[in-house]
Parts: C-alpha cells; structure tokens; sequence
C-alpha cells in the first residue's frame, strides 16, 4: 500500500486520536497541578505569614522590647545556674509534752466528785518541717550544705531533697545560733551534684535584681525575683542580731528558709532566713543573712564542728547626739563602750569605760551590732585595730582577740556595771528633774556588778563621783577611769532625797 493511501486509512486514523488524547490528556494534567501548586503557596505561611504587632512596632518599641527579652533571658540563666545547687530537706523534729490525765470525767466524777488533774511524766512526739539549703562544698563522695538553725538545729532525722528529685538521708553538722545557720552533709556517689556559686554581698547595692530560690510549702525548685530593698537590716526573730540583713521584695515564704538569694549574676549573696509579714505570707518584706557573714561559719562548722567567735570583752551602746557632743564625738558615729569586762581582751587592750569606738579592723562603725559582726568574725589569737575618742581626742588601740566563751562573761567581773546618760538626752524628762539639777541619769544596772553591789538603782541621778561634782558624761567617766582613785563612791538624788553609796574598791 502506498504511503498516500496508509495516511487516510481507517487505522491510520484511529492511531490520530490515540496520540491527540494522549497529548491533550498530558497538557491538562500538567496545568491543573500547576495552578494547584500556586493556590497552595498561596495558602502557605512560607509565602504569606500572619501580620504580628511587632511589624507595626516602632523602632523604640522594638529595642524595648529586645531589652526585655535580654533580661528575660538573663533570668533563665540565673534561674539555670542556680536550682541545681538548691535543695529541700525534710525535717522529723522530736519533742516531749507533758500531758495531763482528766480524772474529771464520769464515771470518776459520777462516784467520787470532782478530781484534781494529775500531771503524767513527758510524751514524746514527732514534728515534721520543711525548709531549702546550699549545696555550698564538696570533698570527696560528702556534700555539705547550708541552711538555717531554725530548720535543721534540732532535727533527728534530715532528707535532703534535690531538685532533680533524688533523695540522701542527712546528718547534721553543726549550728551557729546567733546568726541562725546551720550545715548539714549527705554522701553520694554521682559526679553531678551542683555547688553554689557564692558571691560577695558586700557588693550587693540597693536596687539590684534579687532571685529567691528555695521551696515554700513544698513547692520544689521555685524562683521568684525582686530587688534588693535596703541592706544592714537588724532586728531578726529571736534575738538574731548579729547579721545585717538582706531586705528583699522577692516572694518569700515558708519553705524559703535557708534558700538561695542569688544575684543577677547566678551568685549566691544570701540565705533566706525570715520574713516580716501579720499573716505568716509574703508582703515583700524578706529577709537574707548576706553570704559573707555565713563563709566563717561554713568554714568554722566544717573543720572544727563548731563556730568560734571572736571576743572583745565590752558592754556598749549607740550615742544620741547629746551622749556624742558630751564625749567629743560626731552625731551617729561610733559606740559607746558603757562597761568592760575585767580581764577581758579589751582591758588589756586598753580600752576604758566612755571610749567611743569609730572603727574596728578598718571598717567604720555605726552600730552596737554591726561592731559585734565584725569582732565576732575575727579569728581568735588575731590582733585588730580600733580608732576610739577618749576625753575628746582620737585614740589607737591594738586588741588581741580571745574566744568568745561564757563562762567569761560573768557580770560581777563588769565594771562598773552601770550605763548613764546626760541630763540633755532626747530621753530625759526635764519636767521630773529637780530644779537646776546637774549630773548624769542612770538608765541601767547590770545584776551582779559592781554598780549593782554599791546600791545604784536606774532613775538615780548621779551629782558626784568620789566627792567630785559633775556636769557631763565626759566628767563622770573621766573621774571613775581616775587610775589614781583605788575606789568609787557616788552621790546621787533618788526620790527627792540625797543619798551616797557605799564605796567600791577597784580589782
């Protein structure tokens, strides 16, 4: 057949068809995906995203924002660093009661009247308590840890809980009462327990980021943040004294004690130790020992088992304005040294009644309690240097510190026993003063001591010193510091009437 007549036959033809439906089929197909593939980037947020505020946002809020997030971050951080250090322990406390036996109840009062409650001997009880600690030092498989007396000081049984949930039974090593601390160990094997950074509180300002890390009521492993409220706060519950406190905004609460006061650095700069509060929660008044007052203690409580306190061997008190322009000093400077102990440190050193203390081992001093810290802190057998105004002039004095020990402060060994204010104190009443009176007001006497021995009694007011008339305090410590004088008398207005003491022969 010729190729002319192969081209128009039915075949041919047919075979056309196929390869036009073929065809036609492939360019459908290939259009129809193209323009789903359009409508579908279409719908794709890689192509088209939801407007976010943040594209409307001005330059300035954007950098704000930045910054916030910048801060956000640095908490993550603190918040990262420091919770693996801070742990919960779990206390069992043991304590007796004395219990009575009602015999006041029928069928006794049926038969015999009434009766009288009998006192039974001693029940013991178990009391339970939760409370944070530091993980603060490791030596071999022995993890120490910081926390406050009030939560682990008289614990029979200890758990310490971290924050990753393992469990250690515990032991306590050791307490500082007066400035409510305590350390307790536990042993393990695992390479991963963290250690608490510890900062320098000295360097804390008011105003800096605080974070409180710890686990109130429970809650393990909560952070809360604020800033520092005020530093050297006193004043702490149950005659704690001796630390400036941390003031802090950050939500403390029970549970807290002996957590973490962190800085924004992930540095520990305080043991949350209390807070003032008239429901028993957080109104933003917290508390922290700062870290540099507890290093002593860790170190002491360690190694010896024990806290050794420098000892100085003083009685004293902070001046009003009238005490301070009386001995030649500036308004809210210094202490006054009202009593010494005889054969205390201090005595030796050279220290007499009336010395106002500006200064001990460099640091200025404004408070009886801030120089209490500061000897306490010394070690024992240490030399330290005080700047005191005697008599109007500014003295040196070299200490060589003792051990603070108790059977040392024995009040008849005070002398002389007695603390006296000037007739100009903001205290005095002028009104119940006799009229024209001159003289010193006496506004306490130490039991047992040499005041106390000789009939002085607080409200006496105080007109001579071995016959000598005075008019100012400067007067009356000068005439009782007299080396010359082997023994003190006093004159003194009691009740209207003039009365003279017994003398007092100086040791």
């Amino acid at each position: 057949m010729s190729f002319m007549k192969k081209l128009y036959s039915r075949n041919f033809f047919i075979l056309n068809l196929v390869l036009i439906g073929v065809i036609a089929g492939f360019a459908l197909a290939y259009t129809g995906f193209s323009r789903g593939a359009k409508a579908q980037a279409a719908l794709s947020p890689v192509a088209i995203r939801a407007e976010s505020p943040m594209d409307k946002a001005s330059p300035e809020a954007k950098a704000a924002i930045a910054q916030a997030e910048a801060v956000q971050n640095a908490f993550r951080y603190v918040a990262q660093k420091v919770k693996p250090s801070v742990v919960e322990i779990n206390v069992v406390e043991t304590k007796t009661t004395k219990t009575t036996k009602d015999q006041d109840q029928l069928p006794w009062r049926f038969f015999f009247g009434p009766q009288d409650q009998t006192e039974e001997s001693p029940q013991p009880y178990e009391e339970r308590g939760t409370g944070s600690g530091v993980i603060v030092r490791r030596d071999g498989k022995t993890v120490y840890v910081l926390t406050n007396n009030h939560v682990a000081g008289n614990a029979s049984e200890i758990t310490v809980i971290l924050h990753d949930e393992r469990e250690y039974k515990a032991d306590l090593v050791g307490t500082d009462e007066r400035k409510d601390l305590a350390v307790v160990k536990f042993d393990s094997d695992s390479a991963d327990i963290a250690v608490a950074s510890l900062g320098d509180s000295s360097e804390m300002m008011v105003g800096d980021w605080a974070i409180a890390i710890g686990s109130p009521f429970g809650l393990v492993s909560s952070v809360t943040a604020g800033i520092v409220s005020a530093l050297g706060r006193t004043g702490g519950p149950d005659g704690n004294n001796i630390s400036d406190f941390i003031q802090t905004d950050a939500s403390i609460n029970k549970g807290n004690s002996g957590g973490a006061l962190a800085n924004i650095r992930g540095e520990v700069i305080g043991i949350n130790t209390w807070i003032a509060s008239p429901t028993g929660g957080s109104i933003g008044l917290g508390f922290a020992v700062p870290i540099n007052n507890a290093k002593k203690t860790i170190d002491d409580l360690i190694t010896k088992k024990k806290v050794e306190y420098g000892w100085l061997g003083i009685q004293m008190r902070e001046p009003d304005k009238a005490a301070s322009a009386d001995l030649g000093s500036e308004p809210k400077k210094g202490v006054i040294v009202t009593s010494l102990f005889m054969g205390s440190p201090a005595q030796k050193g050279g220290f007499l009644p009336g010395d106002i203390v500006l200064s001990a081992d460099g640091e200025a001093i404004r408070t009886q309690d801030q120089l209490a810290r500061i000897v306490g802190d010394i070690q024992a057998g240490t030399k330290a240097d005080f700047s005191v105004i005697r008599d109007g002039k500014k003295l040196e004095l070299r200490v060589t510190l003792e051990a603070r020990n108790v059977d040392k402060v024995n009040d008849s060994n005070l002398f002389p026993g007695v603390d006296v204010l000037p007739l100009k104190s903001e205290s005095v009443n002028e009104d119940k003063l006799p009229k024209g009176a001159e003289g010193v007001i006496v506004v306490n006497v130490q039991a047992k001591s040499p005041a106390a021995t000789i009939g002085l009694k607080t409200g006496d007011l105080i007109t001579e010193v071995n016959g000598k008339k005075i008019s100012s305090l400067r007067e009356f410590y000068k005439l009782i510091n007299d080396p010359a004088s082997k023994e003190i008398s006093f004159s003194l207005i009691r009740d209207d009437n003039t009365i003279k003491t017994l003398a007092y022969v100086k040791k």
